[in-house]
């Protein structure tokens, strides 16, 4: 395969995840599957690589097959050469670990695909990605089966299952030789797995993520956060989402620790995996931290081995940290983006509570600012658009080229400013992440929210982050997320949509907002909702309560 751009020279280990740790600890525990009790070791997981790298060279999931792409006018733009690739619809399941690992061996890309999209969004993403496999969970045979009958998809080729399937058996299509398989040379620029955005406006993007990028994540996450060999943790993030492999998945296999995987969150299960299991580190988005606080043993359950916890996937409630908190875990917020990273920041070590409402610090190799809509650095503690530059960005969105450009920036060695050529392309791609931040006097990043959930109440800007931050402070208050709707005399207001006790009244909300928010701040509006609505890995999924409660509703 032709490899481009800083990581274009060609090793050995690129994509030899599973045979490298191997060589170091062959005996460790790498993979948990708490649905099924199975426990695989680091040599058990590479001779299972071995085995399905062979399956997926057999059906062209590889860097040599007819299906691989080098991207248009490569040489010039530094763009992820392409090979074969696998698209696969499933829970997490150990499966999905052998797939990853293999790839890594035969040059081949893993797209893995939310099992929760609609058939529509499910038949598109198939036809983009355009796998030379299929590999489909049993529980969504069907959907698989709409989607692929779906006229927006051509793909007519072979379909293999995982547990109780209609589809031929996935396992029994994998050969017998588990012998060290030799794939071809691979560079840190060529791609290894596509994930999709979360898809809140239209059909998802898939994003281009290198051997590089994952690598890099990988090198962030664990010189920021201090992984250790010994460290055990409960994935609760599902695999089709770039929390499920690059929050602490794969950083963990770097290292030889141990992942524990299950088909469905269950709190009351989390919670015993991190006792009886002796989990030292934990990642979730805030509602899953909310709903393992209100399990019935969260309060018999021992989290002492726990050396931290991270929330990451929206902001967390002062509430939930403080549950935390109180049971002596030491837990904080991350930020990140299927684009870039996801790990961007930590905290430092012995840092105040005061600082809890922040992301932290950049991490080893990232670098982060805060711009105008014209590109221009604001200063410290102005509210601007958050960019971010590292070795671990994603290469760019998969055929969507001014997609691309916008988010991830100049990858041609010219200016954006004026589209003339720089001195040799030194100054860094920055992703754009679409999200409103300022820096504190620290240099604590702080997350204000969505640049397009922003809005403008007489003439002044309300981000609905730092209100939801307020109201939820609130006792009857469980989750709340507000949203504009428009007023005569001031153009747009907020609308506070509640999740809690329906007692509660806007003047209650406006007497305890007094003092903490200005006036304009104050949401105007109150509804409430029985469950928040949600999307990917229990994200609350701000645009349908914008679409419910927005537009004056």
């Amino acid at each position: 395969m032709t490899v481009h751009g800083h990581g274009s020279r060609p090793y050995d280990w690129v994509g030899d995840w599973s045979a490298r740790r191997r060589r170091l600890s062959p005996d460790a525990v790498g993979l948990r599957d708490a649905t099924t009790g199975e426990a695989f070791t680091y040599r058990e997981l590479d001779e299972r690589a071995n085995a399905t790298a062979r399956l997926l060279a057999a059906h062209g999931v590889s860097a040599d097959s007819d299906a691989a792409e080098s991207a248009p006018n490569a040489d010039a733009v530094g763009e992820a050469a392409v090979g074969g690739r696998v698209a696969v619809v499933s829970r997490n399941r150990p499966a999905l670990v052998d797939l990853f690992f293999a790839t890594g061996k035969t040059g081949g890309v893993l797209a893995p695909l939310s099992h929760r999209l609609a058939e529509r969004e499910l038949a598109e993403l198939l036809e983009d990605v355009a796998p030379s496999l299929v590999v489909v969970e049993g529980a969504f045979d069907d959907d698989v089966a709409a989607a692929l009958a779906h006229d927006a998809c051509d793909y007519d080729g072979p379909v293999l299952g995982l547990g109780d399937s209609r589809y031929d058996a996935f396992d029994e299509a994998v050969p017998d030789d588990t012998s060290a398989f030799d794939g071809p040379d691979l560079g840190m620029d060529d791609a290894h797995v596509f994930l999709h955005t979360g898809g809140s406006t239209g059909t998802p993007k898939e994003t281009v993520l290198t051997h590089g990028s994952i690598a890099w994540n990988s090198f962030n996450t664990i010189t920021a956060w201090g992984l250790r060999p010994e460290d055990v943790t409960p994935m609760v993030f599902p695999m089709f989402h770039t929390g499920g492999w690059n929050v602490l998945t794969v950083p963990l296999f770097h290292l030889g620790a141990e992942v524990v995987i299950a088909r469905e969150f269950d709190a009351e299960q989390v919670l015993g995996i991190v006792d009886e299991d002796d989990a030292t580190v934990l990642v979730a988005v805030p509602a899953v931290l909310r709903m393992m606080t209100a399990a019935d043993g969260w309060a018999e359950a021992d989290l002492s081995t726990l050396r931290f916890a991270k929330s990451g996937g929206g902001p967390c409630r002062q509430s939930v940290m403080e549950a935390w908190w109180d049971r002596g875990v030491d837990l904080s917020q991350g930020y990140g983006l299927t684009e870039c990273g996801p790990n961007n920041f930590a905290m430092p070590e012995g840092w105040t509570r005061e600082k809890a409402d922040s992301v932290g610090v950049p991490a080893m190799h990232v670098d982060a600012r805060v711009v105008d809509d014209d590109g221009r650095e604001r200063d410290q503690g102005a509210v601007g658009e958050l960019e971010l530059a590292s070795p671990h960005a994603g290469d760019r969105y998969w055929r969507a080229p001014e997609e691309s450009r916008a988010t991830f920036g100049a990858r041609d060695g010219t200016d954006d400013a004026d589209g003339e050529a720089d001195d040799g392309g030194a100054e860094p791609a920055w992703v754009s992440t679409g999200d409103l931040a300022r820096v504190d006097a620290d240099g604590y990043v702080h997350i204000e929210g969505r640049k397009k959930e922003m809005f403008v109440s007489g003439g002044e800007n309300v981000y609905p982050a730092e209100v939801e931050d307020v109201l939820s402070q609130h006792a009857k208050v469980d989750d709340v997320v507000v949203v504009p709707v428009p007023d005569d005399t001031w153009g747009e207001v907020g609308k506070a949509v509640v999740q809690g006790d329906e007692s509660l009244t806007l003047a209650d909300l406006e007497a305890f907002c007094d003092g903490k928010l200005a006036r304009f701040k104050i949401p105007a509006h109150l509804a409430f909702v029985d469950e928040m609505p949600t999307s990917g890995p229990s994200k609350i999924d701000r645009g349908a309560i914008e679409e419910r409660f927005g537009e004056g509703a």
